[in-house]
């Protein structure tokens, strides 16, 4: 399952944001969207869960919990339209 993660830090790193999933199950990766040009985290990324049981979980503790000083929104992600 693919997991948006919204409001994170601009200091987080993305062994950071896999970190905080890991302890739910198998984290497939962990990528925190940055601005082409400056490099810049853009305040979000994406977890991929190949367990959708594990993901759920995540997504219910993890929702609202603070992660580097700022609390997180995590939900499914919905597909590029």
């Amino acid at each position: 399952m693919n997991i948006y993660t919204g409001n994170l830090s601009y200091d987080l790193s993305e062994d950071d944001l896999k970190g905080a999933f890991e302890a739910y199950g198998e984290v497939t990766s962990a990528k925190i969207i940055s601005d082409r040009y400056s490099g810049r985290s853009k305040g979000f990324g994406f977890v991929e869960m190949p367990s959708d049981d594990a993901a759920k979980a995540a997504i219910e503790a993890l929702a609202g919990k603070e992660l580097a000083g700022r609390p997180l929104v995590v939900n499914e992600a919905r597909p590029k339209r």
